[in-house]
């Protein structure tokens, strides 16, 4: 078991060793291993949301973020800030590969900007980010720690209710940003996919525009798209990108 492991990081290395443009498509799972919940799983926030009697696509709504707002801030600071959070192997060894001027981008379903604080450049956050809100009445930028200290709805000093940059259910994705994941993604030789199960879309919908040979899986679990990989490792992607990037002696 340990030797198959063994030979798909010895795998993994060869191909990073291989690839000049290299792109990182990454899910929840990628924040799982800095202590945030993912949105599924028994413990995830949908699970969390549930249990306060809404419906995790009606809280976390654009609908309910107009009609509810007081309900909606209640449950988005306890369930979707997470300010001690810090970056973890995954996050340190992208940094590395983009730093070392093999990773062309990162782009990541997540909202937690560990991707930037581990220090990435080129980020998509096809999602948005927690770190970026707004006045809806004057644009006003406020930072997270702005909307986390303030009293149930936060408002701007013109009188607007700050509203978070993050997707909704109801709201679509930002143009520029998938088209710019997109444009990364048809220009890689290599696309790392990890901490995702790939049933989201349509983030998941994104590994479709590749057409490179060197397209690897890793995630714990299987995914959808495992038999279309050149390489599928089950494992921890913090783990892997440890041993592959961090650990890593030889020259690229």
């Amino acid at each position: 078991m340990q030797n198959g492991k063994n030979a798909k990081i010895e795998s993994l290395k060869h191909m990073l060793n291989d690839s000049g443009r290299i792109v990182f498509l990454g899910g929840a799972g990628v924040s799982c291993e800095s202590g945030i919940p993912d949105f599924r799983s028994d413990n995830g926030i949908f699970k969390a949301i549930s249990e306060y009697g809404y419906p995790p696509e009606e809280l976390l709504s654009h609908t309910f973020f107009v009609e509810k707002p007081d309900i909606f801030f209640k449950y988005y600071r306890s369930l979707l800030l997470a300010p001690n959070a810090r970056p973890n192997d995954a996050h340190i060894a992208l940094a590395k590969l983009e730093q070392s001027g093999k990773l062309t981008a990162v782009i990541t379903q997540n909202i937690d900007g560990l991707h930037q604080m581990a220090g990435s450049k080129r980020v998509f956050e096809l999602h948005g980010s927690v770190h970026r809100n707004h006045c809806m009445k004057c644009r006003r930028t406020f930072d997270s720690d702005y909307v986390s200290k303030s009293q149930c709805i936060p408002y701007c000093p013109c009188g607007g209710i700050i509203k978070p940059d993050v997707v909704l259910y109801e709201e679509p994705l930002d143009e520029g940003c998938l088209t710019g994941a997109i444009t990364h993604i048809m220009r890689a030789d290599m696309l790392i996919v990890g901490g995702t199960s790939l049933q989201v879309y349509p983030a998941a919908g994104l590994i479709n525009y590749y057409r490179g040979d060197r397209l690897v899986l890793i995630n714990k679990s299987k995914t959808p798209y495992d038999s279309h990989a050149n390489l599928v490792i089950n494992d921890s992607i913090g783990e892997v990108l440890r041993e592959a990037v961090l650990n890593d002696r030889t020259d690229g």
